[in-house]
């Protein structure tokens, strides 16, 4: 029977396939204009003809977790916190998740050039373009760092580990439903943000694990920290 470290690292390399077949099947469909852009016409206006004042100010809130200044934020407490522990290691994976996210997510509007939604600019200033959504890629990877943190560094309990990543979802799942809902994404767009983000995730909870697992070993090899 295989041990819970291979069975995690084989449903983390499951995950990140799928999440990569996805983005590459999504980003095809939107570039193509094929059978998902006209399903996020659908979702789009479906959502639009139930929108209420309420439901607007509730969804603005939730959509403000996922912006750019909260995730700054997040980055910088992050980093404050990790330098005062010493964490080094996961310091360095910390900056590498936000500062890439930030960067991908860049690159990728600007690569595929998809317009916004047209009700997008009755609640944005500065239009942008709309795939993958930064809100939703954004915030995947920066709540899903800071549940790995948690988890790492925080508890061994594995009843609080399971609530610190449901709660971490729950979030994140919503933030990507409010940017529906206020008509500043379509469907895809979404999909996209967060298939990207479970890549660039993936990547950087990996490199912090083999670069833990590396620091831990050497450190049993040479406890004293003197040349060998």
């Amino acid at each position: 029977m295989a041990s819970p470290t291979v069975r995690r690292v084989g449903i983390g390399i499951a995950i990140f396939i799928l999440a990569a077949a996805s983005f590459g099947t999504v980003t095809e469909d939107v570039v193509n204009h094929e059978a998902l852009t006209r399903f996020d016409n659908r979702v789009l206006e479906a959502l639009h003809q139930r929108t209420t004042p309420v439901g607007v100010a509730i969804f603005t809130l939730i959509s403000g977790l996922g912006s750019p200044l909260v995730m700054t934020m997040l980055a910088l407490g992050g980093v404050i916190a990790l330098a005062w522990r010493r964490e080094w290691i996961v310091l360095g994976g910390w900056v590498g998740a936000f500062g890439g996210a930030t960067l991908i997510g860049y690159w990728l509007k600007l690569t595929i050039h998809r317009p916004r939604p047209s009700y997008a600019t009755t609640l944005m200033h500065d239009v942008t373009w709309s795939f993958p959504s930064g809100h939703a890629m954004g915030s995947l990877v920066g709540y899903g760092m800071l549940a790995y943190v948690l988890c790492s560094l925080a508890t061994r309990n594995h009843r609080k580990r399971l609530w610190i990543v449901a709660g971490a979802a729950i979030l994140i799942l919503a933030i990507g439903v409010s940017r529906l809902y206020l008509g500043v994404h379509y469907f895809s767009d979404v999909v996209g943000g967060y298939a990207a983000g479970v890549i660039w995730l993936f990547i950087c909870v990996a490199a912090v694990e083999f670069a833990r697992r590396r620091h831990r070993i050497a450190q049993r090899l040479n406890p004293t920290g003197t040349q060998v």
